[in-house]
């Protein structure tokens, strides 16, 4: 008997072994592929596929590329979301992951703007909109993988899974990014920055591999043996849930904002204005997401003890006190103040809000329409958030010529903003995941 005990302990180790690979790899590839196009919007897409600018305005036709690919993100929230609430997580995971790591590696064959002319800066913006697409329930469903995998108690650690693997996917872009932009310059606008992109193919096939083995979560294996899954569950979503939508994309302000503005925005100012070497701020960016992988753990298993919602709002607070510091030590051109400033920003600040983030917004649905309601619901923020954030930042610096603060205000702008919609939304923590939406919504509560 013990050694069937024993037995079954290793199957149930293997098996949470694979949901945490199948939630952090392919959260990794999503963010691997949407930072190193970030990171190359900074560095070179301004010079390759928009020559024909002013330098400067290159730079905002580089960044507004970034952002087409958040307004695909809602449709494929839309699309894949559905599909995950009717047909299970697991098939939609895999098709997912090929839309984002396919559109990636498509964007390191791209030719550039003097081999086709004005036909690259097209190409390139439809291959954002395949990244978006796929990547608009990516995210989302590995998260919710792994939060209906959770024991009891455990939902802030397990879905931690999904945001750690985004951050390893930053941690590889940025690392990959500073090898190849030590080559001369030459080089790095030829060939050099394709090669990440191009390096996209191994997550891929490590991420098929890992989800092809994975096993349908427990709490839709229990909805579809009851056969009570739902007909139009976005329609149901929206309807049931009209504040947990607000809540969702109010608490994506800061978070998804802050979180590009810091290695995208941050890295063409230190760059541009401040001309510092970009294999320093590279390795700061790297230094920050290092330290951000213990934090967001950290956080996320905090929100398990004393709730969801203070320790989302502690980062956003945080996060608006520190806008203004932020650009002071950096502008200070030191190196320690540089990765100092990174640091509290980015393991601190979007930390403390990413972290138990994962947890809450799957918690804020009931399980017929979960994927459905966090897919849609997240990325209607991210249209708001990450995506203009950079467009935003460089315009704001560009009018201020060159002045960092009305950048700051921004910040601060879309901190106090979900603050403000984290603290007018409920308590999950101690919700039943199990629950359908009308039990769900019985069982939150306010702290």
């Amino acid at each position: 008997m013990r050694a069937a005990a024993n037995n079954g302990g290793r199957e149930m180790d293997a098996s949470l072994r694979r949901v945490f690979l199948a939630s952090a790899v392919g959260s990794a590839l999503e963010w691997y592929d949407f930072f190193i196009y970030g990171t190359a919007a900074a560095l070179v897409f301004g010079e390759l596929f928009f020559p024909k600018a002013d330098p400067a305005v290159g730079t905002l036709l580089a960044f507004a590329s970034f952002g087409v690919g958040f307004f695909a993100r809602p449709f494929g929230g839309l699309v894949f979301g559905h599909l995950g609430d009717r047909i299970g997580r697991k098939p939609v995971l895999v098709i997912t992951l090929l839309l984002v790591g396919g559109g990636t590696f498509l964007i390191g064959v791209l030719p550039t703007y003097e081999s086709i002319g004005v036909w690259a800066p097209i190409l390139l913006v439809v291959m954002r909109l395949v990244q978006g697409f796929g990547a608009g329930a990516e995210y989302g469903g590995a998260v919710i993988v792994a939060v209906e995998h959770a024991p009891p108690g455990k939902r802030g650690l397990f879905g931690s899974w999904a945001p750690i693997g985004v951050t390893i996917g930053i941690l590889l872009a940025n690392g990959v990014f500073a090898i190849f932009s030590s080559l001369s310059r030459e080089a790095f606008l030829s060939w050099g920055w394709r090669i990440p992109f191009l390096l996209s193919i191994v997550l891929i096939f490590v991420g098929l591999y890992i989800r092809a083995r994975l096993s349908e979560t427990p709490v839709f294996s229990e909805i579809a043996s009851k056969n009570v899954v739902a007909r139009s569950p976005v329609m149901e979503a929206v309807k049931k849930h009209p504040r947990e939508f607000l809540v969702v994309v109010g608490a994506r302000l800061a978070e998804n904002g802050l979180g590009y503005l810091f290695p995208v925005f941050a890295l063409n100012y230190m760059t541009q204005q401040l001309h510092l070497p970009k294999p320093m701020i590279l390795q700061a960016n790297i230094l920050a997401y290092a330290v951000q992988l213990f934090t967001i753990p950290f956080f996320s298993a905090l929100s398990d003890r004393v709730g969801r919602r203070p320790v989302y709002m502690g980062g956003a607070l945080f996060s608006a006190a520190f806008a203004f510091p932020f650009f002071l030590l950096v502008n200070t051109q030191a190196q320690p103040l540089i990765y100092l400033a990174l640091v509290l920003a980015v393991a601190v600040g979007v930390g403390a809000m990413f972290g138990p983030q994962a947890a809450y917004f799957a918690e804020l649905f009931g399980a017929r329409l979960r994927y459905s309601g966090f897919a849609f619901a997240r990325e209607l923020g991210s249209i708001l958030a990450g995506g203009p954030a950079p467009f935003v930042a460089a315009a704001l610096l560009l009018y201020a010529g060159g002045q960092p603060w009305l950048v700051a205000g921004y910040m601060m702008l879309l901190a106090l903003l979900t603050a403000a919609a984290v603290y007018i939304g409920p308590e999950t923590y101690r919700s039943d995941i199990h629950a359908d939406a009308e039990h769900a919504e019985k069982s939150k509560t306010r702290i």
